[in-house]
């Protein structure tokens, strides 16, 4: 099959989920639970994708100061923690992990 059709079909297939979710989200009464729910959801996946990052080395638990994208992210926490910035507290992340491992590891 052409490349081109798979990556159509999918984008269409992806795109007409996406809509019908949001259109079927303001036709219908969605029960407070449900929205409540729904709350937490960008916070659990953003988790699930940036924890094993951080503590995760070779597939073992690395809480050492070797881990650079840990002290890395422990910055990026601190940034957050004061700044309430999203935009600061990425590139003091990205910043924190390029200052770690060009002086202490020598890239």
């Amino acid at each position: 099959m052409n490349i081109w059709v798979v990556m159509i079909l999918g984008g269409l297939i992806t795109f007409g989920m996406r809509f019908s979710f949001i259109y079927l989200f303001g036709k219908y009464h969605i029960p407070e639970t449900l929205r409540k729910a729904l709350h937490y959801v960008p916070p659990a996946v953003l988790s699930a994708l940036v924890f094993p990052e951080l503590f995760l080395k070779n597939g073992m638990l690395d809480l050492s100061l070797g881990n650079y994208h840990l002290m890395a992210g422990l910055v990026a926490v601190a940034v957050a923690w004061f700044t309430k910035n999203t935009l600061i507290t990425i590139l003091a992340g990205m910043i924190a992990l390029f200052l770690f491992r060009f002086f202490v590891q020598g890239i």
